[in-house]
């Protein structure tokens, strides 16, 4: 009786992925998966593309602990980084001919080698939850950091451990020394890992995570174990980010000790909170947004850090919702035929935020010319024809661009809240009435 339910219970699945609209979304994403090499086709666009693959899969594994269950977490990096040093062990072990393990089942020895992890990382974490479970993963994730240094046999030390992904019969005819090939593989493990984490926000332990996230208590009144749904949670969570270091080590054909540090998790948090933690787009849109940044500013400023720590003050103070919500929120708009009304207001709000984002732009840029003696940025050359020649001069310009922005800001965001407020409650009332 049990084991029907349960089969019943995950054919459940199946219409929330499989409906027309659903469906199309998954082919879609697909055939996106399949002609981005061919467009951006040039070696080191091909590149990013496979990091970026291996960025979304680590965001969504995030978000199955930060939006799914509620659990901010300090040491994800951990899962994904030991995963890619397993993945190259096996890897140079395959290699040597002493195990059996084709290049492209690496990624899931990687990610069964993290699930262990979380087994016994998660057994410790996960007996607190909220700001103690943050420090506690915290500490963790320094512990395996510094653990890396004084165990060179596994972790090579500074260096790291190398790799040659070329080795073994050939795949379908792919060797996966061309970064093409490569990519193929990234991607078929992005489109299958998707699905996956997709499909467990509709079993139903992730009804129950999501129970849990909202109200613990509530969770546990009606029979089920808070901490060992957060224990699930974390295991499911770190086999995925476990296949995204082994995606990433694959692709650089290294694993270091870099990919277990802090910063790799910051990553995480900041890329899932700019995409939108509430919806399972966010980290994905996120990823994107957050690695083309990552990637294109640093060539353009040597401030690119600066800008994207503020970016991602921004949104958690005045769009915690992440760019999903802000895209949601104006597409219900536009699909009611209400856009118009709130345009004008809409366009003085967008206008008014970039005239004071162009003069903070020119003062960071000037800062950081004076302070480091750096050479005259690209976009502090953007300005020049403006006619700040001097610095006092654009210095003068980034001032009153700014101050003029910020009380023109301060000005129309008034009037935009009120028409915006006023639609959604239109908006609201009329989707009710037809419930009714």
């Amino acid at each position: 009786m049990s084991s029907t339910l349960s089969t019943q219970r995950l054919l459940m699945i199946g219409p929330k992925l499989l409906n027309r609209s659903r469906f199309l979304v998954w082919c879609g994403f697909a055939l996106i998966l399949l002609i981005a090499p061919q467009i951006f086709n040039s070696a080191s666009s091909v590149s990013f593309l496979s990091q970026l693959g291996a960025l979304i899969i680590f965001c969504l594994s995030y978000n199955m602990l930060l939006g799914e269950a509620g659990m901010l977490s300090f040491c994800h990096a951990v899962f994904s980084g030991l995963g890619g040093f397993f993945a190259v062990h096996v890897m140079n072990l395959a290699a040597d001919g002493l195990v059996f393990a084709p290049v492209f089942i690496i990624p899931l020895v990687g990610g069964f080698a993290s699930a262990i992890i979380g087994v016994l990382l998660g057994y410790v974490t996960t007996k607190k939850s909220g700001t103690t479970f943050a420090m506690i993963t915290l500490g963790i994730g320094e512990l395996v950091y510094f653990l890396s240094q004084i165990f060179p046999t596994f972790f090579g030390g500074e260096a790291g451990v190398t790799t040659d992904r070329v080795y073994g019969a050939p795949f379908l005819g792919m060797t996966f020394g061309p970064q093409i090939q490569v990519y193929y593989l990234t991607a078929t493990w992005l489109m299958l890992c998707t699905i996956g984490m997709y499909a467990f926000t509709s079993t139903p332990l992730g009804r129950v995570v999501n129970a849990v996230r909202d109200n613990a208590e509530r969770a546990e009144f009606i029979g089920y174990n808070p901490r060992m749904v957060r224990h699930l949670v974390l295991i499911i969570s770190s086999l995925f980010a476990g296949i995204a270091g082994s995606l990433t080590a694959i692709n650089f054909e290294i694993a270091s000790a870099e990919s277990l540090g802090g910063a790799r998790s910051a990553q995480a948090l900041l890329f899932t909170f700019i995409g939108g933690r509430e919806s399972f787009l966010g980290p994905i849109v996120g990823a994107v947004v957050g690695d083309f940044l990552s990637a294109k500013l640093s060539d353009y400023t040597a401030a690119w850090q600066l800008y994207l720590g503020i970016f991602f003050i921004i949104f958690v103070m005045y769009a915690p919702g992440g760019l999903v919500s802000i895209i949601a929120a104006n597409w219900r708009v536009l699909r009611a035929g209400a856009f118009g009304r709130v345009l004008p207001s809409w366009l003085a709000v967008v206008a008014s935020s970039v005239t004071a984002i162009a003069g903070a732009v020119i003062l960071v840029e000037l800062a950081y010319s004076t302070i480091f003696g750096l050479q005259k940025t690209a976009v502090a050359e953007l300005f020049a024809p403006m006619g700040a020649s001097s610095n006092a001069g654009a210095c003068g310009f980034g001032v009153a661009l700014l101050l003029a922005g910020a009380f023109w800001f301060s000005r129309t965001r008034v009037t935009f809240s009120q028409d915006w407020d006023r639609i959604n409650s239109e908006i609201g009332a009329s989707e009710r009435g037809r419930m009714t």
